[in-house]
């Protein structure tokens, strides 16, 4: 057998592969990033970070500098000849409770997520290679070998795709990707600096009779503004400097010389598109390789991120804890389904017929129908196996504290049952908020796998997915948090 580089390699540093890296080191899996560009996508794109990405940056432990250097949605502010006409709230409110600690999203530039994610990797002794470009994907029984443009190729046992919508590796699969367009009209988006728009609001320029829709958002944590143009079917978009003055300037109150600088611009036809599938042996779709959104309700940065984070942590069990491979099968049953739903809720925001609200903050988003997804009591109450595992505050313990790194946690509520002698952190609480007495095996990735009123069969289904057994080599991460019981 041909020796491996590494035993995961990611082709794409975008918000899915950093992610994934990340989730990796902190396993001790061998991971290393690819990308072909010669640094980190410079653009604002996908701006809005979800409060289920929250959480689970919270995990990643990227969470605090995320809210240090992004802000909250400012409101809109709709302008019509040169004048304010009205506030527009461009979202459903949402209040942080007890158990979603985070109740509303965040607004941070995703060429920042990704320098915070990028460092993230970098402290945990990870690594991006750039100017790496894919030109080819061989795979056999052991492993898959990525040829590049130039440098020599690399072997991995695993490789995951997060290389975008156009992906290379993709392609180089044969897997097709069945979608729409949902509007055919040309849309650009630029960053740029402005001088005479307060940067209080998300301002809206509506379409008019000469002009289509322009909106300019501020970027918090920078000087710079958003701006999103819609043009008619068939338009060629000027994306240079001038064109883009030309512009703002047709369709607002403001001058081209308002327009101080173009940072960066692109242009893009909004559709979606789903992966016929998201596996092919030891290679792997995630993120935009796998789905693409339209930018409408902020769905397409999290959805990406959220997979790497569900394929992570059954990497690590299959490389590190000796899990069956067929755990990895799971990832693109649990997956799929969910970015088909999300794809239809961007699309449906798109076309105005729902507002950004509870959906588009991707709390509620679960495996109830997963093969690992076991719920045991006859009459289950509140949280459920497959749900999301909620925060609490209960017995001086907060449990996103206790779920906290890549380990499983095994939580009794409202009850003396002992559980068995499995590598999970161990909470004890009483019942309390969402959460029925009962004992509940919580995932790496803070969902419920498992649910009883008892701990009757749990070790039986921690065998089955691979959950290890205590051994006295128990890590010092895990140590601390059993001390929680004490509590």
């Amino acid at each position: 057998m041909e020796a491996a580089d590494t035993d995961v390699l990611i082709v794409g540093a975008g918000p899915a592969g950093l992610a994934l890296g990340i989730d990796l080191a902190r396993r001790g899996v061998g991971a290393l990033v690819v990308e072909r560009g010669d640094g980190l996508f410079p653009g604002s794109r996908g701006k809005g970070l979800q409060p289920r990405t929250l959480e689970v940056f919270d995990d990643l432990g990227v969470l605090d500098a995320v809210l240090a250097a992004g802000g909250t949605y400012p409101m809109g502010m709709i302008w019509r000849d040169g004048r304010r006409v009205g506030e527009h709230a461009m979202s459903d409110p949402a209040e942080a409770t007890e158990d979603s600690p985070y109740g509303e999203g965040r607004m941070l530039p995703q060429w920042r997520t990704l320098e915070i994610l990028s460092a993230r990797l970098a402290e945990l002794g990870g690594t991006v290679l750039h100017g790496r470009e894919v030109v080819g994907v061989e795979q056999d029984t052991d492993g898959v070998t990525a040829r590049f443009a130039a440098h020599g190729p690399l072997r991995a046992r695993y490789l995951v795709a997060a290389d975008g919508g156009r992906s290379t590796v993709r392609r180089a699969l044969g897997i097709g990707m069945t979608g729409e367009t949902v509007d055919p009209s040309p849309m650009l988006v630029a960053d740029v600096r402005i001088s005479g728009l307060d940067r209080d609001h998300w301002h809206i320029f509506p379409p008019h009779a000469d002009a289509d829709l322009l909106a300019v958002c501020p970027l918090a944590g920078t000087e710079d503004f958003q701006v999103m143009a819609r043009f008619p079917e068939g338009t060629a978009v000027d994306l240079s400097p001038d064109g883009i003055r030309g512009t703002i300037a047709a369709r607002t109150h403001l001058v081209p010389e308002d327009v101080t600088e173009v940072r960066w611009a692109s242009e893009f036809r909004p559709r979606t598109a789903l992966a016929d599938r998201f596996r092919d042996g030891r290679v792997f779709l995630a993120g935009d390789a796998a789905h693409l959104h339209s930018p409408a309700g902020g769905q397409g940065l999290n959805t990406s991120v959220q997979d790497a984070y569900n394929l992570g942590w059954k990497l690590g069990a299959v490389l590190r804890d000796g899990a069956e491979p067929g755990l990895l099968d799971t990832y693109e049953a649990e997956r799929r389904p969910v970015a088909a739903d999300v794809l239809e809720l961007s699309t449906r925001v798109h076309r105005g017929e729902v507002r950004r609200g509870a959906a588009t903050r991707q709390l509620g988003l679960g495996y109830r129908e997963s093969a690992l997804t076991r719920e045991t009591r006859e009459s289950p109450d509140g949280v459920r196996a497959g749900d999301r595992a909620p925060d609490a505050a209960v017995a001086g313990v907060r449990l996103f504290d206790a779920f906290r790194g890549p380990h499983w946690t095994l939580l009794a509520v409202g009850t003396d049952a002992e559980p068995p002698p499995l590598a999970a952190s161990v909470v004890r609480i009483p019942a309390h908020g969402a959460y029925a007495p009962g004992v509940f095996l919580v995932r790496p990735d803070g969902y419920v796998a498992w649910a009883g009123d008892s701990a009757a069969g749990l070790a039986e289904y921690a065998a089955q997915v691979g959950v290890p057994r205590r051994t006295d080599r128990a890590n010092h991460a895990l140590q601390a948090l059993q001390a929680l019981q004490s509590l």
